[in-house]
């Protein structure tokens, strides 16, 4: 583009015979990470939302993995002739399962399949000792919270690199009831 910058470049004036000043690799990261969507979790956990789970079961919680909701994402920018690659990938997600407790889990968790049968997640589960009734809306409110660990080096010789942090979230509303006995 003639007589313009890049979309990625910054356009600064410097007096004659004065120095451009130094660009600042970590600013340069934070525009890399502007360019990447990084979403919350996508939450997959069972029960379904929109279904029943009952007090004392097993709730298994896990997340889809992709590049916008879980990692890796990568992207460059370029500023004063200073290039630097950043890669996000989730490091942890709290799940604040809405009746006072979190589970922290350090990966995706496992989605939970019927022939697991009534067994509790072996890395990311939680188990209501209550039922939703008495919340608002007769739910929990379940929020994934995520932090996106990003990591990001200076191109070329270099060689500076650091690390950035990111948060995002995603929520879903859960019903747990009691199980009822039926007497015949």
């Amino acid at each position: 583009m003639q007589g313009g910058t890049m979309p990625d470049e910054q356009l600064v004036w410097v007096a004659n015979g004065q120095k451009p000043p130094a660009v600042d690799p970590k600013a340069v990261a934070q525009m890399a990470i502007g360019k990447m969507v990084l979403k919350g979790p996508a939450i997959n956990i069972n029960p379904k939302p929109g279904g029943k789970g009952l007090v004392g079961m097993p709730v298994w919680m896990a997340v889809d993995q992709s590049p916008t909701t879980y990692g890796p994402n990568s992207a460059s920018a370029t500023a004063g002739g200073v290039t630097v690659t950043a890669t996000a990938k989730i490091s942890r997600i709290v799940w604040s399962m809405g009746d006072g407790t979190t589970v922290t889990c350090n990966g995706p968790g496992t989605v939970y399949q019927k022939s697991y049968g009534m067994k509790e997640s072996p890395d990311c589960g939680h188990v209501y000792e209550q039922t939703s009734d008495s919340m608002a809306g007769g739910t929990f409110k379940v929020t994934a919270t995520a932090t996106w660990t990003v990591g990001w080096q200076v191109a070329g010789g270099g060689g500076e690199t650091g690390q950035l942090t990111e948060v995002r979230n995603s929520q879903v509303a859960l019903t747990i009831v009691e199980s009822q006995a039926v007497n015949q």
